[in-house]
């Protein structure tokens, strides 16, 4: 069935809403449409956290619990799925949820204004986990900034958590809300409003349809970066086609070979999945953005956006990865050494979309990843390194290294490797290794970083991974 409009669960009922704008986002939504003010608008670009809510999603007939950014998220994605804003935590007798109670207690509020979001992100912790250990909870709060308290007040709420009773109102009525889901849940939806059309295919062969007749618009997954055009520029988006409905396009698959991750699959999923091959791989998408962004962010947006300071881009090339196109007749794999081309600009072409991103699966190969920002959690990289090395006897037999926010695109350190090659690992080639770098990049100075700056935390990543790899153990404030 195809539909015009967006159906969603809140407060145990199912909401529709007809025709809505395709450019809405569904924080403006919640505040001038449903007319609940908690949820704030701190930057309008996923990066404090004063717009947190959650959405529910079915999986496995069970109900996922994923906090996101409702100031960059598009209304239409609503569909399908439960919303609980702040003001839904309170029961129907008036009690507050456990959350709620212990930032009372806790005293985990100044002026409130990020108040709600944080509610929101410990709301998510208290779905999700069972335990809540330190490690858990702060990074629960890395997507949440407060500018007047610090952290000690809420991060004590959090903790008081822990022997709180599991059961709110929200897990006795489960059942009720998984039987309501199942019921709006499989709809494809099509909508045309003032000129702005908005596609949510939930097939392969209902988006080519879709992109046959509609070439020109604007693929969505994720939208983290996407979004910004509307929000930021205060642009348009004429045509969306939202990826994210087509179930077959959301998987992990390992078959010995690479690990092959589809399009619409989100970070998070990727970041727990990938850690027992690739921990450095964890590491870094750790730090990308925060869990409202990796719960919704995808590799293949990440690739298709081609920023030069995108987390996943120098990791992919340096393993090798490969992306697999697809258009309306055939697919194509590219390596990704091939895809960029310059400043945000890939071989993508109208009416080809990313299908998958394959992934090598390690050998005997060393794999080490470092990002340098200002800001340790939720920041944009200054310098974000990888490096993949095969050892023996001490002498490098293969070596791929790759580097984001050093030139107009994610882009290998071609000379640096040619040095590395065949040698041993020892003062002398590191150093040279090192001053190969200046061949390599000529990085450009901007706000987050100077030109002398880049190039010189890039030559430190090398030597770091260098003496990591030949004393075998880690070293630095963050290892």
């Amino acid at each position: 069935m195809i539909s015009n409009s967006i159906s969603y669960i809140r407060e145990g009922r199912v909401v529709k809403i007809n025709n809505p704008d395709p450019n809405e986002t569904l924080l403006n939504y919640i505040r001038t449409k449903l007319k609940k003010t908690g949820t704030k608008e701190g930057c309008a670009e996923g990066g404090c956290g004063a717009c947190t809510v959650v959405l529910g999603e079915l999986k496995n007939n069970e109900i996922n619990y994923r906090a996101i950014n409702s100031c960059i998220t598009f209304l239409p994605i609503l569909q399908g799925k439960q919303l609980i804003i702040v003001e839904d935590l309170i029961s129907k007798n008036g009690s507050l949820h456990p959350v709620q109670k212990a930032m009372v207690n806790c005293h985990g509020s100044q002026c409130g204004f990020c108040t709600p979001g944080f509610v929101m992100a410990l709301f998510s912790m208290f779905k999700k986990y069972s335990n809540f250990k330190e490690d858990v909870i702060k990074e629960s709060i890395s997507g949440n900034l407060c500018r007047c308290t610090g952290y000690k007040p809420i991060i004590k709420a959090a903790k008081n958590l822990k022997n709180k009773k599991k059961i709110d109102h929200f897990s006795k009525d489960i059942k009720d809300t998984i039987k309501l889901l199942k019921k709006i849940n499989n709809e494809s939806i099509k909508i045309n409003q003032n000129d702005k059309k908005y596609f949510a295919p939930r097939s392969m062969q209902e988006l080519k349809n879709i992109i046959k007749k509609n070439i020109n618009s604007d693929f969505l997954s994720g939208g983290t970066d996407l979004s910004l055009s509307v929000t930021k520029e205060r642009k348009d988006i004429n045509s969306i086609i939202y990826m994210n409905s087509i179930h077959e396009m959301n998987y992990i698959k390992n078959n010995s070979k690479y690990i092959e991750v589809g399009a619409s699959t989100p970070l998070i999923d990727l970041e727990s999945y990938i850690q027992k091959y690739y921990p450095d791989f964890t590491k870094i998408l750790k730090r990308y953005g925060s869990p409202q962004i990796r719960n919704v962010g995808t590799v293949a947006g990440n690739i298709a956006t081609a920023s030069p300071i995108g987390d996943c881009l120098p990791l992919l090339l340096s393993l090798n990865a490969k992306v697999v196109l697809q258009d309306l007749k055939k697919i194509k794999i590219l390596f990704l050494d091939n895809f960029f081309i310059s400043y945000r600009k890939t071989k993508l072409k109208k009416g080809q979309f990313i299908h998958s991103i394959r992934i090598p699966l390690p050998e005997k190969n060393i794999f080490k990843a470092y990002k340098i920002s200002k800001r340790f959690d939720d920041d944009i990289s200054s310098v974000c390194g990888a490096f993949n090395l095969k050892i023996v006897k001490n002498k490098i037999e293969s070596v791929r290294i790759a580097y984001g926010g050093m030139a107009e695109i994610p882009k290998r350190a071609i000379f640096c490797e040619k040095i590395l090659l065949k040698s041993l690992i020892n003062e002398e080639t590191i150093n040279k290794a090192k001053e190969a770098l200046e061949k390599d990049f000529k990085p450009i100075s901007d706000m987050r970083a100077s030109r002398l700056y880049r190039i010189e935390v890039a030559k430190n990543l090398l030597e770091k991974c260098c003496i990591e790899i030949k004393e075998k153990k880690l070293i630095g404030l963050y290892a």
